[in-house]
């Protein structure tokens, strides 16, 4: 008991420790060949956890900038800048710059008084202020915000016996219209940027492969929800993938083209119904050698990107979405979501996203195109060996024709022989 009662003190003293102690042990990182030979526990952790997205399914890039230097770069682009921000650092920026400005040049009105000696005149019929009805901040204040507002109430008025007065009123009509320019620009630009327009372009939540024209093919669907439609819309796609080359080097997240119709001008697309994109796995795509058994184990991930002119606005539009390989169902096919009414096609966008299984190989499209040429190659073989066949009888049949001829001339001559004896 005294043993058990010690050996419980010293593990509540040592959580105690761990639980007080501010100091936090980070494992260091280790290189690929150490982490290859981790235990295997680890590893199976490792191979569960989740695959991390390059874009998100709601077109949103999901890379944080870190360590960045010259941020000075930011300032010298103010107006992107503050466009790119949230909404509500943007709005807090638009007041302080208003009511910073406000408190600049009330501050400077009240100086120019107080200096002149017009505070000590409040009153006096016979002395001329700079402003007159101003006796204090809180009144050179709100004559700033009527200057740089061109309010005009009529109560606070500037004379014509101040001409520092004159200047700073110039100044700030000035300034005050550069400031109004600059806000009122930002907030138009940021209210009529075309991210919302890309928020009613949708992409099905999952890809497909199956058979189309007796070709393995990679699908996915993309729809436009108004009835104002994107002009000139064109549909890209990118596999995102790590790769080492041949010299040892490790690209992360590399990038390749996935062929959508580029060649064939499929990719642009005249989006007024939902339409399937389809992508050929051929010799040149970078699914040629995944079978269905395979594309699990991939770690990849497919962006596809669509974009196109707002019809109302006419202003450039993207959106993106992107399917790793959870995503992508091997032998399916999507449901049709056009059907024709009376006197008009309706889209059905409950089907959208719907999915059914179809009759679909399991080998990758290299498998399939060796087995195609292998079944082509006994046909050719035994056609070519039947004709040897023949060929090689017809020559027998002639040697055996020549050999009975030379016996028959042979008999002959002895024939003759034995008649002149």
């Amino acid at each position: 008991l005294l043993f058990s009662t010690a050996a419980n003190v010293l593990e509540e003293d040592s959580m105690e420790q761990d639980i007080e102690s501010p100091v936090t042990i980070h494992q260091p990182k280790l290189p690929k060949q150490a982490r290859e030979d981790l235990p295997k526990n680890i590893g199976k952790e490792c191979a569960k956890r989740k695959i991390q997205r390059y874009v998100r399914k709601d077109g949103k890039c999901n890379v944080h900038h870190g360590n960045v230097r010259e941020t000075y770069r930011y300032l010298t682009d103010i107006f992107t800048t503050l466009v790119d921000l949230k909404w509500r650092f943007n709005l807090l920026i638009f007041v302080m710059v208003y009511t910073v400005t406000w408190l600049f040049f009330g501050m400077i009105w009240w100086l120019i008084a107080y200096m002149r000696g017009d505070m000590d005149h409040i009153g006096d019929s016979t002395w001329t202020p700079c402003v007159s009805n101003l006796n204090g901040f809180v009144s050179a204040f709100l004559f700033s915000i009527e200057t740089e507002t061109t309010i005009g109430y009529g109560y606070r008025v500037i004379t014509d016996k101040c001409p520092e007065g004159i200047i700073l009123l110039l100044v700030q009509s000035v300034l005050g219209s550069i400031v109004n320019a600059f806000m009122v620009g930002c907030m138009f630009v940021k209210i009529s940027q075309p991210k919302k327009r890309a928020e009613t372009l949708v992409f099905s939540t999952n890809a497909v492969i199956s058979m189309r024209d007796g070709k393995l093919c990679l699908m996915f669907r993309v729809g436009d929800l108004r009835n104002s439609h994107i002009v000139e819309a064109s549909i890209r796609a990118k596999l995102i993938k790590s790769k080492q080359t041949k010299e040892g080097e490790f690209i992360p997240l590399n990038q390749t083209d996935i062929n959508v119709g580029y060649y064939t001008g499929d990719d642009r697309l005249f989006l007024v119904s939902p339409l399937i994109i389809s992508h050929e796995i051929n010799q040149q795509s970078p699914f040629w050698e995944i079978s269905k058994a395979q594309l699990p184990k991939e770690e990849l991930e497919i962006v596809v990107i669509l974009e196109g002119m707002v019809e109302a606005t006419g202003m450039t539009c993207q959106a993106r979405s992107s399917y790793i390989t959870s995503e992508i169902l091997w032998g399916y096919r999507f449901t049709p979501v056009l059907t024709l009414e009376d006197g008009f096609y309706e889209v059905d966008y409950n089907s959208f996203h719907e999915t059914y299984e179809t009759n679909t190989p399991v080998y990758s499209a290299k498998e399939l195109a060796e087995m195609a040429s292998r079944a082509e190659l006994p046909l050719t073989w035994s056609v070519s060996s039947k004709l040897d066949q023949h060929a090689e009888l017809e020559t027998e049949e002639e040697e055996k024709n020549q050999e009975d001829q030379n016996e028959r001339n042979g008999d002959v001559a002895n024939l003759e022989n034995e008649s002149k004896v």
